[in-house]
């Protein structure tokens, strides 16, 4: 699953980023307002990690703009400001859930994980459908026609993030950036190769292929 996290402080973000990471997590980090802003809307997250005093922009109008553009992520706001104000204040601009500095990181991460237990148990996001493609993100299970697909775990995550990005073209670093989550050697075929089997899985048996290269740019998972 993936995780934006809009953190300034260095320390702090690399606190996080490698509990997250070691929980299984995908992390993007931005280090502003803006960019975090940028992140939000335009690409998908099952939850962010805010925090209120940023540079260029500050979390709470990150927030509060994430909404009106109807982004759902649930978003846990984190700040060294603990008053009851405080907390009702970034509640109000959109927050799902608000932790104050210093914390301890096992609290942090069972409030995303809470956080993405009430968004899936509302809007149902955890069972994706393209066509006759079925992924259960929660029981990590994947069918076709009725017929299961028995996926090696990163052919799963690749096969999710295809599926959440449906009928949009992802590059080979996007991949990377998503499933691996660390930087390959650029001419390496690993990519390929992994695109490869899970065609093998999700297309062979059927006559109408989902998983599409688009030559010279990337992939895209749409129905034709």
């Amino acid at each position: 699953m993936n995780i934006l996290l809009v953190e300034d402080d260095k320390t702090t973000a690399s606190f996080i980023i490698k509990g997250l990471k070691q929980a299984g997590f995908v992390v993007e980090h931005a280090s502003d307002g803006d960019t975090g802003l940028s992140l939000a809307l335009s690409e998908s997250y099952d939850a962010a990690v805010v925090d209120i005093m940023l540079p260029e922009l500050d979390g709470l109008t990150l927030i509060e703009r994430m909404r009106k553009d109807h982004i759902l992520t649930p978003v846990l706001v984190l700040s060294a400001k603990s008053s009851v104000h405080d907390k009702v204040r970034g509640l109000q601009q959109g927050g799902d859930d608000y932790l104050a500095k210093p914390f301890a990181f096992a609290e942090l991460l069972a409030r995303i994980q809470a956080l993405i237990r009430r968004a899936a148990s509302s809007a149902d996001p955890t069972c994706i459908h393209i066509a006759d493609l079925s992924l259960d993100i929660l029981s990590r299970k994947v069918s076709r026609a009725g017929k299961s697909i028995e996926l090696q775990s990163l052919e799963f995550s690749l096969l999710e993030y295809l599926m959440r990005n449906t009928g949009r073209v992802v590059s080979k670093t996007m991949i990377i950036e998503h499933v691996w989550d660390y930087n390959f050697d650029p001419q390496t075929n690993i990519v390929e190769a992994r695109i490869c089997r899970l065609r093998d899985k999700v297309d062979r048996d059927f006559d109408k292929k989902l998983i599409h290269t688009i030559r010279g740019i990337g992939y895209v998972l749409e129905e034709r």
